[in-house]
């Protein structure tokens, strides 16, 4: 009987042990701490993030990443949820990336923002507040990485057909066009030699030249002045041109009041000489004998001395 009652004070004493230890490592984990939950909806890739990995902000730790999920309405996407320390500053300009803590490759969450933006998130689903997932270093390294393999990939292409067989073939052909270019280059100082040795003569000649040149431009010169002379004294008024216009003027005053008058009078004249010569030329039509017996007298007319009036 005593070694069942000791068996069974020790198996009483073995179940409260454990029912104090399960009380006081609850006791221990429980958390009193407010976290308002989070949710970041992304097609990104997440590579080395596992749950309750860190959240971080501007570097300091915040929360944790309570679950990671697929998302049942739109396939392809990749919900994160979180649970951030309630006194986080997140606002409507907060963002998140994936950055790697070292090279183990473990990720975590950091929360970063673009400016001060003092604007709360709005919440939407579920009361859960949504931050929008960007690109992180390592993701912009990999896309940068492969469009430097595409472009070193494009860039092999090139090379390869820029040394194919047909291009080798033209690039040997330049190359010795280059050489016999080079070859003709080096003979060209010789050829030049006799035309530098022309050149100081051609210098003086082109001197001499110059200077004949500004002896012509000097006396062009005084000719343009003698001739701005000229038509300054032709154009002046007691010049030439004025002399002229003065004596023209008088020329045609003088056949205005001289010449004119004359000719009119010179003009009644001549048309009295020629009424004269017809009357003669018509009594000579009448009377023929007139030139041997001279005209007869002309019977007076009424009212004239010796008139007698018919009967």
């Amino acid at each position: 009987m005593e070694s069942r009652s000791h068996a069974l004070m020790a198996g009483f004493f073995t179940i409260a042990l454990a029912v104090l230890t399960t009380l006081f490592a609850l006791w221990l984990g429980k958390d009193n701490i407010q976290r308002t939950p989070y949710t970041i909806a992304t097609k990104l890739s997440v590579a080395g993030l596992n749950l309750q990995a860190a959240v971080r902000y501007k570097g300091i730790k915040v929360g944790n990443v309570t679950d990671i999920d697929f998302d049942e309405k739109n396939p392809g996407q990749i919900l994160l949820k979180l649970d951030i320390l309630a006194d986080t500053p997140v606002t409507a300009n907060t963002y998140a990336t994936l950055g790697y803590q070292g090279v183990t490759g473990i990720a975590y969450v950091q929360l970063d923002e673009d400016a001060a933006m003092p604007t709360p998130l709005a919440r939407s689903d579920g009361n859960i507040k949504h931050i929008p997932l960007r690109p992180g270093m390592m993701q912009n390294l990999e896309q940068r990485g492969m469009a430097i393999l595409n472009q070193t990939e494009e860039l092999s292409k090139r090379l390869n057909h820029l040394l194919d067989t047909n291009n080798q073939k033209s690039i040997v052909s330049a190359i010795d066009n280059i050489s016999r270019a080079a070859v003709a280059w080096q003979a060209i100082p010789g050829k030049l030699e006799p035309v530098l040795d022309t050149l100081p003569a051609l210098i003086e000649q082109t001197r001499s030249s110059v200077d004949a040149f500004k002896v012509f431009s000097n006396n062009a010169t005084k000719t343009s002045n003698n001739i701005s002379n000229l038509t300054n004294n032709l154009q002046a008024n007691d010049g030439t041109f004025a002399k002229l216009n003065i004596a023209v003027d008088r020329i045609g005053n003088s056949l205005v009041l001289e010449t004119l008058p004359g000719i009119n009078t010179l003009s009644r004249e001549a048309r009295s000489s020629m009424r004269s010569l017809n009357r003669t030329a018509e009594t000579l039509n009448e009377r023929p004998q007139s030139i041997l017996f001279g005209n007869t007298a002309i019977p007076p007319g009424p009212g004239e001395t010796g008139f007698v009036a018919p009967k």
